[in-house]
């Protein structure tokens, strides 16, 4: 049994070696030269090392850093995601680097903990009230400040940064949906609420984690309390601060269900914690239990978790979001035939309740098409338990950091053909009218397996509603129209924002 164990990884190895084109490695330092030059554009060296790789896998050895096998192979996504999943968890090293700002959040944990929060979110996201609260919830944000806010724009002649108008949209939406309070981010005669700079910050200098070169950089930095992580840990309790009394106030309010005092005492306690955050919403005591966290509550999970939950799904559905329709709007500018159809599509819609949402084919097949190219989430990572072959034969041993790496999945051409860089909807249709089935193992951009994403639907119903209400009544044009780059942090975004003009359709 040893001497065939020994055999198949020594097979596989040698299979590895011919198959796999890795970067230029040297004694003890590996690829740490490269990997330097190469520090500011790694989404795009690794994606070119993978185009060359006969297996659409690498393998990363630098010094400072553990063995790090990075794919492009749908097959090695489908063992890692699915079949192997036990043996790819999330890893402490990953854990690590988010820990401080996610704690124990659904989004950053393993094992046991992590299947309790699945369970108990994977009911609350496949409730129809749930559903219809979003719609409801996105109808009143486009209506009421969204709308102003780009009719302003178009009033004045001027340019805006579409970027931040959507984050900002993006983070009062979940913000609703989540939490059932109102940031009020689009409204520009406010300053932005503590709650948002702060998730900002934090969001950045957690990828920067990610993506320092050496890891015990910022951990020293954490322990000597200096620097960027001084500025997270400051951000951090800001973030933690503001939802545990968000919480506290909302069990006050769920404890007092009826009468004027309720009101004023919940009124009265969010304004004294968050001074411009707008939670005189209509019908917001009708819709007390629609809001995740109200849900959450009320299923008797415990404060922290909650705290923790509701901070990961923020960010989820603040940042993926967001991002998704800032390239989209991008990528329709230029491409007069897509701007069509999806007009076509739009206009011809005479409403936009849930059921006529799902319809919108055309709309979803340009969202698709926008991720493949602009991934949201770049790349994932896991940590192996134990020592394992991927289907490729790469060998994979006990602490390796193995990374599925969705932008370079959306630039291969044994995956998306020749024209692969191309902008493209009508690749996702088997015939018109009809969405191609595309295996999530090729096209990663919601996980798969087990940890695949629970708001994956809410999340094309918000961007489907967007791009309905805005294309209805504006147009779009950007100021510049140099290709924009593509960052890489927690999540994909465009550098310097997106400058457009804005003009009301006619």
């Amino acid at each position: 049994m040893l001497l065939s164990s020994l055999l198949r990884f020594y097979t596989s190895y040698k299979k590895q070696l011919h198959s796999l084109h890795s970067p230029s490695s040297f004694p003890l330092i590996g690829c740490l030269v490269a990997f330097y030059k190469n520090r500011y554009r790694l989404i795009h060296w690794y994606t070119d090392l993978l185009s060359e790789s006969h297996s659409q896998t690498i393998v990363v050895r630098r010094l400072g850093a553990r063995r790090t096998i990075i794919t492009a192979n749908p097959d090695n996504v489908e063992y890692i995601l699915k079949t192997k999943f036990d043996n790819f968890p999330k890893g402490k090293p990953f854990t690590e680097i988010l820990g401080d700002f996610l704690g124990s959040g659904i989004f950053n944990v393993d094992g046991s903990l992590w299947n309790s929060q699945r369970k108990l979110a994977s009911h609350e996201f496949s409730t129809k009230s749930l559903r219809e609260f979003m719609v409801n919830v996105l109808e009143d944000e486009v209506e009421n400040k969204l709308f102003p806010l780009l009719d302003k724009v178009c009033g004045n002649d001027g340019v805006v940064d579409l970027q931040h108008v959507l984050r900002s949209f993006a983070f009062d939406t979940i913000c609703k949906v989540a939490l059932g309070i109102d940031p009020c981010c689009l409204d520009d005669s406010k300053p932005a609420p503590p709650l948002a700079n702060a998730f900002d910050a934090a969001s950045e200098i957690s990828a920067m984690r990610g993506a320092a070169t050496v890891s015990a950089v910022w951990k020293m930095k954490r322990a000597l309390n200096i620097g960027s992580e001084k500025k997270l840990k400051e951000a951090v309790a800001v973030v933690h601060e503001s939802v545990d009394e968000i919480i506290r106030v909302k069990k006050k309010k769920m404890n007092i269900r009826c009468g004027a005092k309720t009101t004023l005492i919940y009124e009265r306690d969010i304004e004294d914690v968050f001074g411009n955050f707008n939670n005189k919403c209509d019908g917001e005591e009708a819709n007390i239990e629609n809001d995740l966290l109200s849900r959450l509550l009320s299923a008797g999970t415990d404060d922290e978790m909650v705290r923790d939950m509701v901070i990961s799904f923020l960010m989820a559905g603040r940042d993926t979001t967001s991002s998704a329709l800032t390239w989209l709007f991008w990528l329709i500018a230029s491409n007069e035939f897509v701007t069509k159809e999806l007009l076509n599509e739009v206009m011809s819609l005479d409403g936009l309740d849930f059921e006529k949402l799902k319809e919108m084919n055309y709309t979803k097949a340009c969202l698709c098409e926008s991720m493949r190219l602009y991934p949201p989430v770049v790349w994932d990572s896991k940590h192996a338990v134990s020592d394992d072959i991927l289907p490729d034969g790469t060998v994979v041993c006990k602490g390796d950091r193995v990374t599925y790496f969705p932008y370079g999945m959306g630039r291969m051409e044994e995956l998306w053909g020749k024209d692969k860089l191309e902008f493209r909807p009508d690749r996702w249709f088997d015939e018109p009218g009809l969405l191609k089935i595309v295996s999530p193992y090729k096209f990663p951009v919601f996980q798969a397996g087990p940890r695949v994403c629970l708001g994956k639907e809410m999340a094309f119903i918000q961007m489907k509603y967007v791009v309905a209400s805005v294309m209805r009544r504006f147009e779009i044009q950007p100021v510049c129209l140099e290709q924009p780059v593509f960052v890489p942090l927690l999540t994909g975004h465009m550098a310097g924002g997106f400058r457009v003009k804005v003009s009301r359709r006619v």
